[in-house]
C-alpha cells in the first residue's frame, strides 16, 4: 500500500511540473529576447457633444455663430471626426448641410457614419453634433529604472519608449494607428494618370516660336 501511495504521489509531482513547463511565460523587459517592443501606443477617444437648434429646414445664422464658437473652443482640427445625430422622424437636410459648411471653414466635413453613442435623447426641433476625438500615447514612458543590460540577448526597460513615444505624438490621425488606412480609387494612380494626360494634351513650347525683343534699346 504504502508502494501505491509513493508512486501516486511521484505521479502527481510529474503532472504538476509538465503543468508548470507548459504554462506560458509572461514576456517582460527582462526577458524580451526579440526586437519587438513592448510599449505599444494606446489610443483613447473623447466625444464632444453639442446640441443646436433648428429652424424650419436649417440652422440660423445666429446657432451656427454659436456652434462655430464651440468647435473653436475644442480647438476643433484635422483628426477630430464630426457626425450629426438628429431625432428620428426630425431629420433635415438643410440642417445637416449648415452644419457641414460651418464644419468646412476648420477643413473637416461632417461624417455619414453613425454617431456615437452619447446620453440622453436628441429633442425634436434639435440636432446633436459630436466630435470625436483620438489621443495616442505611451503610458510608463520613459523607465530608466534598469542599471544596463547585463545579458545581450535581451532589449532594455526603456526599449521602444522613445520610438513609440514619437510616433504617437507626431501621427496626425491617431485612429490609424489601429485600423490604418484603407486603399481607396482616389490614390496614387489618379495623380500619376492626370500626370501623364497633362503632358500629353498640353501643346509643345516649340509651336509658340520664339519672343522677338529688341537689343537697340527700350
Amino acid at each position: 500500500m504504502s508502494r501505491l501511495i509513493k508512486l501516486a504521489a511521484v505521479s502527481a509531482f510529474a503532472l504538476a511540473a509538465a503543468g508548470c513547463a507548459t504554462q506560458p511565460r509572461a514576456l517582460t523587459p527582462a526577458n524580451n529576447t526579440s526586437v519587438y517592443s513592448l510599449h505599444q501606443p494606446i489610443v483613447s477617444h473623447t466625444n464632444f457633444v453639442f446640441d443646436v437648434a433648428t429652424d424650419g429646414n436649417g440652422v440660423s445664422a445666429a446657432e451656427q455663430a454659436r456652434l462655430g464658437a464651440w468647435f473653436e473652443s475644442i480647438a476643433l482640427a484635422y483628426g477630430d471626426h464630426v457626425t450629426i445625430d438628429e431625432p428620428a422622424g426630425y431629420e433635415s437636410g438643410g440642417a445637416k448641410a449648415d452644419v457641414a459648411r460651418v464644419a468646412a471653414a476648420y477643413g473637416l466635413v461632417v461624417n455619414s457614419d453613425a454617431s456615437p453613442v452619447t446620453e440622453g435623447a436628441v429633442a425634436p426641433g434639435y440636432v446633436r453634433i459630436v466630435a470625436s476625438r483620438s489621443t495616442a500615447s505611451v503610458p510608463g514612458c520613459p523607465i530608466w529604472g534598469d542599471p544596463g543590460i547585463e545579458s545581450p540577448v535581451r532589449t532594455g526597460t526603456n526599449y521602444g519608449c522613445a520610438t513609440n513615444a514619437n510616433l504617437a505624438a507626431m501621427i496626425a490621425n491617431p485612429d490609424d494607428l489601429i485600423r490604418g488606412r484603407e486603399a481607396s480609387g482616389d490614390g496614387s494612380v489618379v495623380v500619376a494618370g492626370r500626370a501623364i494626360r497633362t503632358y500629353r494634351e498640353s501643346q509643345p513650347s516649340s509651336r509658340q516660336g520664339l519672343p522677338a525683343t529688341s537689343t537697340t534699346g527700350r
